[in-house]
């Protein structure tokens, strides 16, 4: 007997959702009459056929080991209806479709130490980059900074108490993966980087390092008899660019990559314009494992936030509202010459590059 046909693999794209989707969900897709929100992290929603479905959100880390991964499973066996998502907070969702169902489902959560939240005015769970564990050029641990601070930041991703959903964004280096959010904790370089010599021919592409560099600050060089680079440390802007495709520019430094704090991102146009996120604090200690200095300045502008904004105000609103010098008085950080956006280098450097011509 023929062995049946094997069907080729898909090797680009996301299969398709509709297989991974309750039942419930899919019967009535498209025709939901609306939701509502009984507690925190438990959404409903109501069709226009009058069924039900509830929706109970965990917080759970963004790399998860296959223990833990197949904990969560079998919650969603036992407890729920075995239909989980994940989204791109990498918080898990269980759906289920009997309103009994939700309590003991929250339960077996919170007792295998998942806490469920993260719904309406919450602070959400914090998105990141790989850190130590994966990337390949990190100036932190951005995975360690998401656990530190939401250790700190438990209640408020438990409870829906701020003037508006906070979203936050963590990021290990300045160049890569620098998320844009309400609040964005991000690596700032304060040093050129430090050039070994004896690599560079070997390891870099040196035309291609060259061409990397935003403001036209690297050269090729002949340093001790061999090929190798320079940097013009007066137009470097410290981004660490030229780092990736050449690891011998080593810029990471226990001492001088700090963290940066940005405040005021918002990609929605829901109730105003989408803006750009502004620096607020700068030079902060980089500081494993727990990152006590950062947390402390994360956790005092919620705090002002959450006191002085009004309903449904995102933190970008907030500011636009009260003004930028009454949000630096209120929150008490400092406010100096390195917060004025005054840089002037860029025509000049960029009429220097390989990539653009004015």
């Amino acid at each position: 007997m023929s062995q049946p046909a094997m069907r080729p693999p898909i090797e680009s794209g996301c299969p398709d959702g509709f297989q991974y989707m309750h039942p419930l969900m899919r019967r009535n897709f498209g025709m939901w009459k609306y939701h509502e929100h009984p507690r925190p992290g438990v959404l409903l929603h109501v069709s226009d056929m009058g069924e039900k479905i509830w929706t109970v959100k965990a917080g759970t880390q963004r790399i998860l080991d296959v223990f833990t991964l197949r904990k969560l499973c079998d919650i969603g066996d036992q407890y729920a209806d075995g239909y989980v998502r994940f989204t791109i907070r990498s918080n898990i969702e269980y759906m289920i479709d009997a309103e009994e169902k939700v309590e003991p489902l929250i339960n077996a959560l919170e007792d295998a130490g998942f806490i469920v939240g993260g719904t309406r005015n919450s602070v959400s769970m914090i998105s990141h980059t790989q850190g130590w564990l994966h990337c390949d050029i990190p100036g932190t641990d951005a995975s360690g900074v998401v656990k530190a601070m939401m250790d700190e930041l438990i209640d408020e991703f438990r409870n829906h108490n701020m003037p508006n959903r906070v979203h936050i964004t963590t990021s290990c280096c300045q160049i890569n993966c620098g998320g844009q959010g309400d609040i964005a904790i991000n690596v700032q370089h304060t040093k050129p980087p430090k050039i070994n010599h004896d690599l560079v021919a070997n390891v870099c592409e040196r035309p291609s390092v060259v061409a990397r560099c935003p403001v036209a600050a690297i050269r090729p060089a002949l340093v001790n008899g061999k090929p190798s680079l320079e940097v013009d440390e007066k137009k470097c802007i410290c981004c660490g660019a030229c780092y990736p495709p050449c690891p011998p520019m080593q810029i990471n430094d226990a001492e001088h990559t700090k963290f940066a704090i940005w405040v005021g991102g918002n990609h929605s146009n829901a109730r105003g314009k989408p803006t750009f996120q502004k620096l607020v604090a700068s030079g902060i200690p980089n500081n494993p494992p727990r990152w006590p200095e950062a947390t402390a300045i994360v956790k005092r502008i919620l705090k002002v936030y959450q006191e002085d904004g009004q309903d449904w105000e995102r933190i970008n609103d907030w500011i636009e509202r009260i003004g930028w010098p009454a949000f630096f008085e209120k929150t008490g950080l400092p406010f100096t010459r390195y917060h004025i956006e005054n840089w002037r280098g860029a025509r000049n450097s960029l009429n220097a590059s390989t990539h653009i011509r004015f």
